[in-house]
């Protein structure tokens, strides 16, 4: 018995002992982590890449994933890497065309396969522009197979360039037509006894119509069914032409569908291939294997040669590093992609003093011209005004100035565009929408109904009119207005002194009315029909450079920033799209998101007079 203490203490220390050493791994370990985790952050900000051997005769592999872009926006978190509410996966129109043109020249490169399954979309634009380059590849004398267990419309616009598309036998070419639709929310409004205050100029500025209206009106209707009609006339002129069917093939293949799959016991791989939009139905391993007996096997023996077309870019970046001379000109590079707002903005968005400071930095390093790619539906009417003014001032210093049209041009993204000596756009591109509007919801009537009031005095009629739980006075309605109207009168006059037209020539084409790159050139909108490269030659015929190098010109990421792009680079689009399924929540706010964001976004223009350019249809598809 008197052993008993002893023993205790002794029990005590040993497990004690245990105890510390079990705390001094677990240090260990998480300093451990925490070191390979700054290392691996280290490697990814600041390794740098290594050559890469490139196979002879090695195909091309274009396998883009998410959404066709202009600029690659930064994740701001980790979620958003995964498909969550900022946004899919994106890969860059320009980094895939300068791939295949590079590869096109390249004796190394036998040919171009497509493999398109995890290509989400892509406005129509984006998708010419991939598909000019792939013509280039193809008038080199190299082919061009296409292979997909699916093609979703935009993945069969690139897969019809191909001299060969393959087709899973369990898979579909979906082809639909295109639309527009959206929600109309104005009875809604009315139970939640919201007061929706509209102010605009022209019957077809119809950005806020859903919020005063439940169905489309009929000027909106008319505007929007010309140019979609137009857009899908370019999408199957094109489609018909490169598979060499009838012009009237595609539209019949639709309207045809549900009787041709009767005649095919439904299956949709069948019906495709009997109307010739496949050449060859197969399983991924059996055109694996046919794609390897015409290029060659890999080195691991498990697929054909091939390198991805964006490794092929960094590499050939790497290695034909130009050695511009005396003689070699510089063309400048700005991207403006997406909505246009007042101050700074990040990648991905249109921050008037975050483009202005690449302008400026454009003049400092006095390229001999600029090319400025705008692909924006618009915004805010002040901050569209002041990058307009700043691209006047490039101009002034003697630098040609070129805006080349992405997917969309119009609104603030067609005003800041009057500023160029010349103007380019795609036959898809979408703009004009030349108008403004304002808009400002009160919640009086909501607040009321539940008991909540709102009083108090003022020195004024007009003190506290802005205020969202107080009714819009009359005189702060009138003031609105007749800022809405300057505005207007002001942008018809900007269009009219660039394009050398009168405010009432112009007007008859404005008024919110949107129109396609191909009309808006008959209507004297845009100069040229063309691609980026096009307005690039055109930027250095205005600089009379005969030898030029393309300079883009980008706000430096910061180090966080880097981390996440380089990250998400690595993130498999296949992880991605898993990630995604499995939140069926957040993908039905994803979905209903770009649904109800149009009237919320309108306090992140920063528009100091809450007055707008934007478009709301003007989402190509």
């Amino acid at each position: 018995m008197t052993d008993y203490p002893h023993r205790k203490g002794f029990i005590r220390r040993f497990f004690g002992a245990i105890g510390a050493t079990l705390t001094w791994l677990r240090r260990v370990f998480a300093n451990l982590l925490f070191l390979a985790v700054l290392l691996f952050i280290g490697a990814l900000i600041f390794g740098k890449e290594e050559r890469l051997t490139i196979p002879q005769g090695a195909a091309l592999k274009v396998a883009p994933t998410g959404m066709l872009v202009d600029e690659v926006s930064t994740p701001s978190t980790l979620p958003a890497l995964f498909g969550g509410a900022e946004g899919p996966v994106e890969t860059r129109v320009k980094d895939l065309v300068d791939a295949i043109d590079m590869a096109a020249k390249d004796k190394r490169i036998s040919s171009v396969v497509l493999e398109l399954d995890y290509l989400v979309g892509a406005n129509l634009s984006k998708l010419e522009e991939v598909g000019s380059a792939l013509q280039r590849f193809k008038a080199a004398g190299k082919p061009i197979y296409a292979v997909g267990d699916n093609f979703t419309q935009s993945q069969y616009f690139l897969a019809s360039h191909a001299d060969k598309v393959i087709l899973n036998p369990m898979g579909s070419v979906l082809l639909t037509g295109f639309g527009a639709y959206r929600n109309y929310y104005k009875s809604a409004l009315d139970k939640l006894k919201v007061n929706f205050h509209v102010f605009r100029v022209g019957d077809y500025k119809d950005y806020i119509e859903p919020y005063i209206r439940d169905d489309m009106s009929p000027a909106s209707r008319e505007d929007n069914q010309r140019w979609i009609n137009e857009l899908w006339g370019e999408y199957t002129d094109q489609v018909s032409g490169l598979r060499n069917l009838p012009p009237e093939a595609i539209d019949r293949y639709i309207a045809e569908l549900p009787q041709n799959l009767r005649k095919h016991k439904g299956s949709m791989a069948d019906t495709a291939l009997a109307n010739n939009l496949v050449d060859q139905l197969a399983s991924r391993r059996d055109a694996d294997s046919e794609l390897e007996k015409k290029i060659g096997t890999s080195d691991d023996k498990q697929t054909y040669k091939s390198i991805d077309a964006l490794a092929y870019l960094r590499n050939q970046q790497l290695t034909d590093i130009p050695k511009p001379g005396s003689d070699t000109g510089t063309i400048g590079l700005i991207s403006a992609t997406g909505t246009i707002v007042d101050g700074e903005a990040p990648a991905g968005k249109i921050g008037s003093k975050s483009l202005n400071s690449l302008i400026a930095k454009a003049r400092e390093k006095k390229v001999d011209a600029l090319v400025v790619r705008v692909d924006s539906g618009g915004g805010s009417a002040f901050a569209s005004e002041a990058i307009r003014q700043e691209l006047l001032a490039t101009r002034d210093a003697g630098i040609p100035v070129v805006i080349s049209m992405g997917s969309v041009a119009a609104s603030g993204g067609y005003w800041l565009s009057t500023a160029g000596d010349h103007i380019w756009a795609s036959p898809s591109t979408i703009t004009g929408s030349i108008g403004v509007f304002g808009a400002f919801p009160t919640f009086e009537d909501s607040l009321e109904s539940v008991g909540i009031y709102n009083d108090g005095v003022g020195t004024s009629d007009l003190a506290g009119t802005m205020r969202i739980d107080r009714p819009l006075p009359k005189a702060a309605a009138s003031v609105l207005q007749q800022g809405v109207e300057n505005t207007y009168a002001r942008f018809l006059q900007i269009v009219a002194e660039a394009r050398g037209s009168t405010p009432e020539e112009v007007n008859k084409i404005a008024q919110g009315q949107v129109w396609t790159g191909r009309a808006a050139q008959q209507l004297g909108l845009v100069d040229e029909l063309g691609t980026l490269n096009d307005a690039i030659a055109d930027a250095a015929q205005l600089a009379k450079v005969s030898k030029f190098r393309v300079e883009e010109i980008k706000r430096p990421l910061s180090p966080g920033e880097k981390f996440l792009r380089a990250l998400s680079n690595n993130v498999d689009a296949r992880i991605a799209a898993q990630v995604k399924a499995n939140l069926p929540l957040g993908a039905w706010l994803n979905t209903l998101a770009p649904t109800l964001a149009p009237v919320a976004e309108l306090q992140n223009y920063h528009d100091p007079r809450a007055l707008y350019v934007r478009c709301l249809m003007c989402r190509a598809p």
